[in-house]
């Protein structure tokens, strides 16, 4: 926790990229039967979100589950697979929090920071704050308040389905991060780039333990 607290400092929270090129989503899938973990990467062309390169990296977890210390336990896996890239994106999209974090320090801004790259975290759920629903329509957002600052966006990315959860993760501001994950949403809840990376993960935890019951 200590230093999560010290490595928050380093966080920039203004903009601080050029022209984005190309978007990696990162993103994680667990064995809990053999604590193995698979970590993938898929970096594409910004704007036009092709693909250009995907790596993985699978490893034995040795960090214990902790709520609040889970980028100790998920982000040596994510750095091996990020290693293995040929292609250095200019953006990060992670499945997960950055701001919105018990220490305003979630996974978003951990690789952030020990990549120095502008990162943004896309989650699924809400880990803390408060938040009022934001509209019904696509590209409908409301803030997202902890402890009486503004940790994120609740983006609503597709008419009527649950929205996202926007936060900062480092050198990007939070309405550079809510115009570049809209521009990562191609007709889908999630953004292209984590959603793939989700897919790709599960994928590749499917293949490992359909190869351990042989």
């Amino acid at each position: 926790m200590r230093l999560q607290e010290r490595l928050r400092d380093r966080v920039i929270l203004e903009d601080g990229f050029g022209t984005i090129r190309t978007v990696a989503g990162a993103d994680l899938a667990f064995d809990p039967e053999t604590e193995t973990a698979f970590a993938g990467v898929i970096v594409y062309s910004f704007p036009a979100l092709v693909e250009v390169e995907r790596r993985m990296a699978r490893r034995k977890l040795r960090f214990p589950y902790v709520p609040g210390l889970l980028s100790f336990r998920e982000s040596p896996i994510l750095l091996a697979a990020f290693a293995r890239l040929r292609t250095e994106p200019d953006l990060i999209l992670i499945d997960g929090h950055g701001r919105a974090h018990p220490r305003l320090f979630g996974i978003a801004c951990h690789l952030g920071v020990l990549f120095d790259k502008p990162t943004i975290g896309c989650a699924k759920s809400l880990l803390v704050g408060e938040f009022r629903e934001p509209g019904a329509r696509a590209g409908s957002a409301s803030p997202l308040i902890f402890h009486g600052e503004r940790v994120g966006l609740v983006l609503r990315t597709r008419d009527g389905v649950k929205p996202i959860f926007v936060t900062q993760g480092h050198r990007v501001s939070l309405e550079s991060a809510l115009r570049l994950v809209q521009a990562c949403v191609d007709g889908y809840r999630i953004p292209k780039p984590t959603r793939e990376a989700d897919h790709y993960v599960r994928d590749l935890r499917q293949s490992y333990q359909e190869e351990s019951e042989l």
